[in-house]
């Protein structure tokens, strides 16, 4: 069976994961703006946190028993919450450098005061 043509299962999520995954490395690697940076970072955190979706759904678990069949919903969760964190020390530190440089652009960056 082809990919496009069955229903939908673990298989197009992780796909989706994938993608999601490689655009952000790649937008984290091509980017010079530190908020398209961030931008790529959040991309790979959301591939990753689907991916743990799918790998705890119940269609891909064969044993119940041996977990709650959370376990990739309380992860995605914990990584939810990490970006957030992330998210607003990255925002604070980009503000600060562009008060100090008048500029986001990474290369910029040569020095680190304390």
């Amino acid at each position: 069976m082809d990919l496009l043509t069955e229903p939908i299962g673990v298989s197009h999520y992780l796909v989706i994961g994938a993608l999601l995954f490689v655009a952000g490395a790649i937008c984290m690697a091509t980017k010079r703006n530190a908020l398209g940076v961030l931008m790529g970072i959040e991309l790979v955190l959301n591939g990753a946190n689907i991916n743990f979706i799918a790998f705890g759904s119940k269609f891909l678990r064969t044993d119940s028993s041996m977990s709650i069949g959370l376990d990739g919903q309380l992860i995605a969760l914990f990584v939810i919450v990490l970006a957030a964190a992330e998210a607003a020390v990255a925002l604070a530190i980009v503000l600060n450098f562009y008060n100090n440089h008048m500029t986001v652009d990474v290369d910029t960056a040569e020095e680190l005061k304390g």
